[in-house]
């Protein structure tokens, strides 16, 4: 957790898997340029599983579980930030949602297990098994439109990414009554929000093509959350 003084709001961040082993590391440069703009983040760290629905619960649990313990937080704005497969936890959050004052989905990935961990279709036909996340790709996108109440949400594809399925999932989220979510394309890749900063450090910022689309970023998730009710 990294809040600073007199913070402006809370952003509740969960990253892609295996990023999100260590996410103060892997998206060092995402998160300090939300902490320079005066925002606390909480992240929360998991690793591969197939139930992800599960794992959404549990973390929804946990980083509500921080906002009761520090009484400092209470009344702060409340936005939710996700990349990869963290689109989808936050997607499957038993609140539907409506916790917070809006979501940034970056790069939403919601592939099938045998795309996702190239070893389950290696293994799962010679050990007679059928392996795949809960819930699967397709439950996944009606839960969107069953349960998920949030109607402010940034959804951000990057222009080279080439397993983002931010389209889809815009698509269904349009579909809903109310809706007031929107799509941004953005120069990078599937990995651009994943960055420790050594570039920078190294060369400069006029070396460091990924620092100034982070930056970008940000300000647009900012610009917009301006607009949006944030309740805590």
């Amino acid at each position: 957790m990294a809040v600073p003084p007199r913070a402006v709001g809370i952003i509740q961040f969960i990253g892609g898997n295996g990023l999100a082993v260590q996410p103060q590391w892997s998206y060092r440069r995402l998160l300090a340029a939300f902490e320079a703009q005066g925002w606390g983040v909480l992240t929360w760290t998991y690793r591969l599983s197939l139930d992800h629905q599960q794992q959404a619960n549990q973390a929804s649990l946990d980083l509500e579980r921080v906002l009761r313990r520090e009484p400092g937080l209470s009344g702060l704005p409340l936005l939710r930030l996700g990349h990869s497969l963290g689109c989808k936890l936050l997607l499957l959050s038993p609140d539907g949602g409506l916790g917070c004052g809006g979501a940034a989905l970056l790069s939403f990935n919601n592939y099938s297990a045998g795309r996702s961990i190239p070893l389950v279709n290696q293994l799962g036909p010679s050990l007679g098994l059928t392996v795949e996340f809960n819930p699967p790709p397709r439950r996944t996108l009606e839960l969107v439109a069953e349960r998920y109440r949030q109607v402010h949400n940034l959804v951000v594809r990057f222009r080279d990414d080439t397993i983002d399925q931010s389209p889809r999932l815009y698509e269904q989220l349009k579909a809903r009554s109310g809706d007031q979510s929107q799509l941004l394309v953005l120069p990078g890749k599937h990995t651009t929000p994943a960055s420790t900063g050594l570039r920078q450090q190294v060369l400069g910022m006029a070396h460091d093509p990924k620092g100034r689309r982070i930056k970008r970023l940000v300000s647009q998730v900012l610009e917009l959350s301006r607009e949006w009710v944030a309740p805590s």
